[in-house]
């Protein structure tokens, strides 16, 4: 006697979508049965794709049939028990087997022959090409909203999907808290979990209420749609969303996430940590925490060394206590103070300059825009290989985002150029002022964590040798140094040519301001 599984599937589990497909199937189902004079003996009801295998109802529906629980499938298309090839391929196999002795439909003809299977192969395969098709069409839609620098997904923080233009709208509530929330970070003085409590009291959180992870909040500070560049499915692309935030603040959030991702793993009370290296061995100088108990006072108190950790041999350096090492760096950073009166003489020059540079950018707008169009000229080469299979697709989207990196590399160089005149004017400015910011580094209290970043803009290979720290100062801040800094503050006769001989240039002496910049400008300064 034959006995029906009747199988009910729907494609979605959305509550407001296909709400009646699975009532109405039963319903169907039920009639056809009484009609036919069918016996059901269980009806399973699924709502899942069928696109995939996997699953978990229909596994239960063949391990039934299997064990002879039932021998025949009661459905109301065959699309409903397969749209792959694989659970297509069961339900053959069940047949050949004599597992599955009938299957009905009402809306599909079935009988169980040699004709009847291939005409049930057919079906499954029209039900695969269907989904295949619906997919590359989707996909083909979402590619031209790419090509159109529409967003094809659900709008990051701060926009919102709109349902009647399919476009992205800014969230006038949520988009000033996530431009304020760059603003803090790069400040430098908030945590992830700061941030993420400051969002969440706009709305922006987790499912469950909770603040986002630290890992989202990483996420939301490094996405370059907020400065209107889409990375989907691999590859960038130019939106035409409107932007939250600048090109130069995003820029130092994303410096303070590498200054920050250095530090991750070091101990809050080891700032100093892998700062030097011994200069006897050239070991890593580690640092560790002793506690010493005072019975006179009944009071513990803790104490931090650093010192070389001897894994390349022998060495006879001494520890450093990190006091001893704090004042150290302090005197590192202070050596390389710039007085203010010549710092003011420079950035006047500086705007004076800036406008003769304007006037003759135009030629190196210029070059640039060649730049450019030579990278259109090479995009359009790559694509054209990709097309005619002589690119694989991984090699494809590897060049193509190259590309992509370089050409927004030399459009911000174009903003630059248009802005100040030239590439040199604000790297100069920034130097000017982090040596007028190193007097205030070097003479503030508890700031180890800010001291040791510092230290690492004016300075790189630092080593510790017989307990004081010698380093090689970076170009501008050695002239600096050798100068006298701070000290040479009350005299008109400061060499500054040693501040425009950076780049390994002979330059001859120059005794003010305006000669030492204009000598400084040909000279790169980091």
């Amino acid at each position: 006697m034959k006995k029906y599984i009747a199988y009910c599937r729907k494609s979605r589990d959305e509550a407001d979508k296909q709400v009646l497909s699975i009532e109405a199937q039963i319903a169907e189902l039920k009639e056809f049965a009484k009609r036919e004079h069918l016996e059901i003996v269980e009806f399973i009801e699924e709502a899942k794709t069928a696109k995939m295998p996997g699953r978990e109802k229909f596994a239960d529906v063949i391990k039934k049939l299997e064990k002879g629980y039932a021998n025949g499938i009661l459905a109301w298309h065959p699309d409903r028990l397969a749209r792959n090839s694989m659970d297509g391929g069961k339900i053959v196999y069940l047949l050949d087997t004599g597992k599955l002795i009938d299957l009905k439909f009402p809306t599909f003809w079935f009988e169980n022959t040699p004709q009847g299977k291939f005409m049930l192969s057919i079906a499954f395969g029209q039900s695969k090409y269907y989904v295949d098709n619906l997919s590359e069409n989707v996909k083909r839609g979402l590619r031209q909203k790419l090509r159109n620098g529409v967003w094809p997904a659900k709008a990051p923080y701060g926009y919102v999907n709109n349902p009647k233009t399919r476009g992205i709208d800014v969230d006038s509530e949520k988009s000033k808290a996530i431009k304020r929330v760059f603003e803090m970070f790069a400040e430098g003085n908030r945590t992830f979990t700061d941030i993420a409590k400051y969002l969440r009291r706009f709305g922006l959180m987790r499912k469950n209420e909770k603040p986002l992870h630290i890992n989202e909040i990483r996420q939301i500070l490094s996405n370059k749609f907020y400065v209107g560049i889409m990375f989907y499915n691999g590859e960038y692309h130019n939106g035409n969303h409107k932007c939250l935030i600048s090109k130069e603040l995003f820029q130092k959030a994303q410096e303070e996430i590498q200054r920050r991702s250095k530090h991750f793993k070091k101990s809050y009370r080891f700032p100093f940590l892998g700062l030097a290296r011994c200069s006897e061995c050239g070991a890593a100088i580690t640092a560790e925490q002793h506690t010493k108990f005072y019975k006179t006072t009944n009071r513990k108190v803790t104490y931090i060394y650093y010192r070389c950790t001897k894994k390349l041999g022998p060495c006879s350096q001494t520890p450093i206590t990190s006091f001893e090492m704090e004042e150290k760096i302090r005197k590192v950073v202070s050596d390389v103070v710039l007085p203010q009166s010549w710092a003011n003489k420079w950035l006047k020059f500086l705007e004076r300059d800036e406008l003769q540079e304007r006037q003759s950018s135009k030629a190196t707008i210029q070059n640039l825009k060649t730049e450019i169009q030579e990278i259109d000229r090479k995009q359009n080469t790559l694509l054209d290989s990709y097309l005619d299979s002589v690119v694989d697709p991984e090699t494809y989207k590897s060049k193509k985002n190259e590309m992509f990196e370089t050409k927004l590399k030399i459009q911000e160089e174009i903003t630059k150029v248009e802005d100040t005149g030239s590439s040199w004017l604000e790297p100069m400015r920034e130097f000017v002022k982090c040596a007028l910011q190193a007097q205030k580094i070097a003479r503030a209290k508890n700031n180890c964590e800010e001291l040791a970043f510092f230290a690492k803009r004016v300075g790189s290979n630092f080593f510790l040798s017989d307990r004081q720290i010698s380093a090689e100062y970076i170009k501008g801040f050695s002239a600096l140094r050798a100068g006298g800094g701070a000290r040479s503050a009350s005299s008109n006769t400061f060499d500054f040519s040693r501040c425009v001989g950076v780049g390994r240039l002979e330059l001859p002496t120059v005794r003010t301001p305006c000669e030492c910049a204009s000598q400084l400008r040909h000279t790169p300064v980091n």
